[in-house]
């Protein structure tokens, strides 16, 4: 009965789409659910960027974008059924927003030649394009999240982290699991001592994994949490006395909604991000004027500049500038998903052109191909301060180790190949 309901509920909204709209695009959001308070900022940047290119620019390429956001509650099930109700919309390129989601869709999407864009979450093997064809996940993924935590901490080291002992934090899942094979490897490489704490969903009790830490001492807490588990875990740490600078977060361990709750015993928390933070960009101006001063918002317009509406921002941002490629390599405006997966394809995203879009030094600069559908995977740190209720970039753009990466890459890609019956290759 509930998927009935929620096929019935996508029916209307696709029969109620604008019929101006050529390009459509999905928003598999949550704004319902435990993790509602980290999906709603997500989703309004998300949509809040596309409002603003339909107001200001007329669309892309002249033709108005159609957004149909589906509410998944960050359930696979209910993701799948969104998915299965939107595709035959002329849906040009999924955002999953969700690892489970994520899995379930490759397979489907593949099949059905539609584009999946995981940033930074999902299969991180997806990145090899020549098994994964319609499946992206650049700029960065887990697996480059986790090399550049150990890069970043080599750094403040000596290079050297032989003796010392990490601990990862993770919410049990699909996605808390994905970095666990790669610090194994890194493990292996550097001799630290990793140790791995799983957290079951939500996250809300996690007193024993944070006396294990206490009783180990662990030089270094990396964490893979999501929702309220961020937050009982910084807390946590605050009450045992863990010194925050050597605490690091994937960055969906790192919104204002993780560590505003602990207060100033939050400060010095760090986390990775894949792109930069706050409001301090010409686009900005733009959002204000044409989408909330003007009343078309997507919410209330408070999470304007936080991470994770940054973070939709982004995303909506790729998503139209491979829209913009597509229509230059095939000569329409209006595309199909097999366009859209070749713009996807051939997107490069350079500082000049971030620039020029009003995001300068927002992102990397990157480039896809079909060897490569995960860009470089360049990540940062940032670190928060409590007192100005911000977060501080405090490194540049890192780029992860390859050497370790790049097998375990092409292993678990061929893997999924010969299981899947794929033969690799460039569409």
């Amino acid at each position: 009965m509930k998927l009935k309901l929620i096929s019935a509920a996508v029916a209307a909204i696709v029969a109620g789409a604008p019929a101006m709209a050529d390009l459509t695009f999905t928003s598999l959001s949550y704004r319902t659910g435990p993790y509602a308070a980290n999906g709603i900022p997500f989703a309004d940047g998300y949509a809040d960027y596309f409002t603003l290119l339909n107001e200001r620019d007329g669309g892309i390429g002249g033709e108005k974008v159609n957004l149909l956001e589906c509410e998944t509650g960050y359930n696979t099930e209910k993701g799948v059924e969104c998915y299965e109700a939107t595709k035959g919309s002329g849906a040009l390129v999924y955002q999953p927003l969700s690892t489970g989601i994520t899995y379930q869709l490759i397979p489907k999407a593949s099949a059905d030649g539609i584009p999946v864009h995981s940033m930074g979450y999902g299969r991180t093997s997806a990145k090899n394009g020549e098994v994964f064809n319609n499946i992206f996940n650049y700029p960065a993924n887990y697996w480059d999240g986790a090399s550049v935590a150990i890069k970043y901490l080599l750094s403040e080291n000596g290079d050297s982290l032989s003796g010392k002992k990490v601990a990862l934090v993770f919410h049990n899942s699909a996605y808390g699991k994905e970095p666990i094979r790669t610090l194994e490897e890194l493990a292996k490489k550097h001799g630290f001592e990793l140790s791995l704490l799983p957290v079951d969903h939500p996250g809300q009790e996690q007193k024993s994994q944070w006396l294990q830490i206490r009783r180990d001492k662990p030089d270094y807490v990396l964490m893979w949490g999501w929702g309220v588990m961020n937050q009982v875990a910084i807390q946590e740490a605050v009450n045992i006395r863990y010194p925050m600078e050597n605490f690091i977060g994937i960055w969906w361990s790192g919104s204002e909604n993780d560590v505003l709750p602990a207060g100033d015993g939050a400060n010095g928390y760090k986390a990775l991000t894949f792109h930069n933070t706050g409001s301090d960009f010409p686009l900005f101006a733009d959002i204000a004027k044409y989408v909330k001063d003007a009343g078309k918002a997507a919410g209330a317009g408070d999470q304007i500049g936080t991470a994770l509406y940054n973070r939709g921002l982004y995303a909506a941002m790729l998503a139209a500038e491979a829209a913009k490629t597509a229509q230059g390599i095939h000569n329409t405006a209006a595309l199909t998903p097999a366009q859209m997966r070749d713009g996807m394809e051939n997107l490069e995203i350079t500082e000049e052109k971030m620039t020029a879009l009003g995001l300068p030094g927002f992102g990397p600069s990157f480039k896809v191909s079909c060897q490569n559908h995960g860009g470089d995977g360049l990540t940062a740190v940032v670190q928060w301060d409590s007192a100005a209720k911000k977060w501080n970039k405090i490194t540049d753009f890192i780029a992860p180790d390859s050497d370790v990466l790049g097998p375990l890459v092409a292993e678990d890609a061929a893997a999924y190949a010969k299981e899947a019956g794929i033969t690799p290759a460039c569409k």
